[in-house]
Order: C-alpha cells, then structure tokens, then sequence
C-alpha cells in the first residue's frame, strides 16, 4: 500500500443565521489537492485552492490537525491507498446570494445533532436514545455520553463536537463506522461525506467553538460594518446555541479595543435604527486578545 499526502480545506462562513462550509458533490466533499513535494508554503496552497473553489479570497487560515486514515474505500468498493491528511480551518465572509451556489453545505445538514438554538431537537434526541442503548451494562460509557452529550449533570459543552462524532462513529451509529456489523444500530440523522471528511469537518467546528472563547475569530465572519443584533447572530449560528442578548451586547460594548461604533445607523429592517460597529483590526494585530466570553444560555 502507498502512502500519499493531501491537503483538506474546512473553510467556514455564515449567511444569515445558517453556518456554511465550503464543499461540493455527493457525497460532499472537503476542498482538497495533493501534497506536493515543491510547495514551499501549506498554508499558501490552502489559500490558493480554497479560494479557487469558493471565489474568494479567505480571511483566515490556520492549521487544523493531520489525519491518516487507514480505512478509505473507493465507491467501487476498492482500497485506496494512505491518505496522510494535513487539514486547515479557514474562514470567510459571504456576499448576499453567494451561499446560493453550489460548493457550499450547510454545516448543520451534515452534523444535525450539533444545532442547540431552540432547544435538544429530534436529531440530538435521537442519538442520545442510540448512546444510552450502546453504554448499557458499562459505565465508563455511561459516564463518557454523560459528559460528552450534556446529560447525567453535565452541561452541554459546544467545543466537544468532535469528540460527540468519535463516540458515535465507535458507537457503530454513523454511516462512515467501520464497523458495518453494527449497521443495525445506525441511527446517524445526517448526511455523510466523502472519506473521513466529516470527521474533519467536526474538528473544525471544534477549533473554532473553542477559539469564540478567547479569540475574536467571528469578526472574520462579518461585514466591515455590523449591527450588534448581526454579531450575536453570528455567534450563536457558530456555537450552535442562544446567547444571552443583554450580557452579549453588555460585553461586547465595554470592550472598546475589540469595536467601535461608527456613528451610523442600519435602517434596512423598518424598525428602530440600530447602531453600526466596526471591528478595531489595527489595534488587535496578530489577534493574541480576548475574545467574545460567549455569555451563552444553558440548553434543556
């Protein structure tokens, strides 16, 4: 068996209260490219090919994790080669329409269970349902389910979304489980991808939840001008629950060296004008600053 080298894009935005991620076909598939031996910069190459498929430029890239998966199989069924994955985040803004066009999937079609805002839905009822019935008799994965999906007193934790998707693919519950002996238990809600490329993706939606705590990565997502009400949208579209709106908006204004009003207003909604802020980028350079605190409400 050969060993080859890739490069996997999860490139994240948000258009309106949905999270996007930049990815295509079916089943979808992660912006990726070969690991070539002359590249002299990866995160170069991650920008380059990322921008190529999604039309532009991205804001931020950072690496993410490398994966080496022993186990991809071809759609014919054949045994592909060693794909040692080196994986980036990246993130952008969108323009109004563009999330419209094809090589973009809604983050919570492909991960259904990690959406919180109105409350546990039918898809996190459902795999805590199949998890209870996988830990019976032990309990250490009694304890493990507990934490990971917010029951037993634990609280839900938003940055464990790759850890949720491990259990569940070792709980034989998703379609990319190995183990098809468990088939019978699948109980998986949303839609695979290509590879392991979900599993990617969580890892993704993990870094960035748990930078939202203490980098101000979410300025990345939004126009150079915003409403407080579009932040906190952004936000909570993000970390995949509701944010508390009189301490966010409290937060987020007494940190004058993260925004700045800019004295307009946004008129656009026919209600009452709402006041316009702008992200300090000069003053935050290389972004090593607090973040958001996200104040965020307890799910059910």
């Amino acid at each position: 068996m050969r060993i080859r080298g890739e490069l996997v894009a999860v490139v994240l935005a948000v258009d309106g209260a949905t999270p996007l991620v930049l990815a295509s076909g079916d089943p979808a598939r992660l912006p990726s490219g070969p690991l070539a031996s002359d590249q002299r910069s990866l995160q170069g190459s991650v920008r380059e090919f990322a921008a190529e498929q999604a039309g532009r430029a991205i804001g931020y890239v950072e690496q993410l994790y490398t994966f080496a998966d022993a186990d991809r199989i071809s759609e014919t069924g054949e045994r592909l080669d060693r794909i040692v994955s080196v994986s980036y985040l990246g993130l952008t803004g969108l323009d109004r329409g563009e999330s419209q066009q094809g090589w973009w999937q809604p983050v919570y079609g492909l991960l259904p269970w990690e959406d919180l805002r109105a409350g546990p839905g039918e898809e996190l009822i459902t795999m805590r349902a199949a998890l209870a019935d996988w830990a019976r008799g032990s309990l250490e994965r009694q304890e493990r389910v507990g934490y990971l999906m917010g029951e037993a007193g634990f609280p839900w934790r938003p940055e464990l979304a790759l850890q949720r998707y491990e259990v569940m693919w070792e709980a034989g519950l998703l379609a990319e489980s190995r183990d098809r002996a468990s088939a019978k238990r699948q109980a998986d809600p949303g839609r695979p991808m290509l590879h392991d490329h979900r599993r990617i993706l969580a890892t993704g939606l993990s870094r960035l939840r748990s930078m939202l705590q203490y980098r101000p990565m979410v300025f990345e997502m939004v126009p150079e001008t915003f409403t407080l009400g579009r932040l906190q949208e952004v936000v909570e579209a993000l970390a995949g629950q509701p944010v508390h709106t009189q301490n966010f908006r409290r937060l987020i204004e007494q940190q004058h060296q993260l925004v700045e009003p800019t004295g307009e207003f946004d008129r656009s909604t026919g209600g009452r004008p709402a006041r316009l802020y702008r992200y300090r980028r000069e003053l935050v350079g290389e972004r090593q600053h607090v973040g958001t605190k996200l104040p965020l409400s307890r799910p059910r």
